[in-house]
């Protein structure tokens, strides 16, 4: 499953630069179905929480529309370093993306409600809770957010585990289940990719 859609080079080098400097990329599979969402929903303005050292987002910007900007926002200036030499790599065009070094719950406050098609997360995992918040408030209607790692190695199931990551990824996990403004999807890829649409 994780291999049905091979990666290619921009790609594999901007996985094996990531790991380099201690960045954990999203899987394949995972990309492949950030992809399909993006392009599901014509989305022309995304945001990502973490950048992935450029994975997430070569494979955000071939789903968006080709007048598409992705916004990405992580701590580290090395990992965003990367992202733009991968886009590069990619033929993906700085007129494609903006790229903002910072801590995600200081950023976010400063963009427009409502003005994005999708919101992507991938970074503090202590911070789930707080990025659903803020995708809320960013999602235009029919949007959608999505979090890498909702099922966290298998610590998620299982409730012997209480560290304060799993903690927030079981917290951000019922929120998007129970909160009535979303409609839910756990895709079992890679390490759980959680999923909802904001509804009109």
């Amino acid at each position: 499953m994780e291999e049905f859609l091979p990666e290619d080079e921009p790609i594999l080098n901007a996985r094996r630069l990531g790991r380099e400097v201690g960045a954990t990329p999203i899987g394949p599979a995972g990309g492949a179905a950030l992809r399909f969402l993006a392009a599901m929903i014509d989305a022309r303005t995304v945001v990502e929480v973490g950048s992935g050292c450029g994975v997430s987002g070569i494979w955000l910007m071939r789903g968006m529309r080709k007048d598409g900007v992705l916004t990405s926002v992580d701590v580290e200036h090395e990992h965003q370093r990367l992202a733009k030499q991968a886009y590069a790599e990619a033929g993906l065009g700085g007129s494609r993306t903006r790229m903002i070094v910072g801590r995600a719950l200081e950023v976010l406050p400063r963009f427009t409600d409502g003005a994005y098609d999708m919101v992507f997360c991938d970074a503090a995992k202590q911070e789930y809770p707080e990025y659903l918040e803020a995708a809320l408030r960013l999602l235009r209607p029919g949007g959608v957010v999505a979090f890498d790692n909702a099922l966290w190695h298998d610590r998620v199931a299982d409730p012997d585990v209480r560290d304060p990551e799993t903690l927030a990824i079981r917290e951000v996990n019922r929120m998007v289940r129970e909160d009535e403004r979303l409609v839910p999807l756990l895709l079992p890829v890679g390490d759980g990719l959680l999923c909802a649409l904001k509804r009109d």
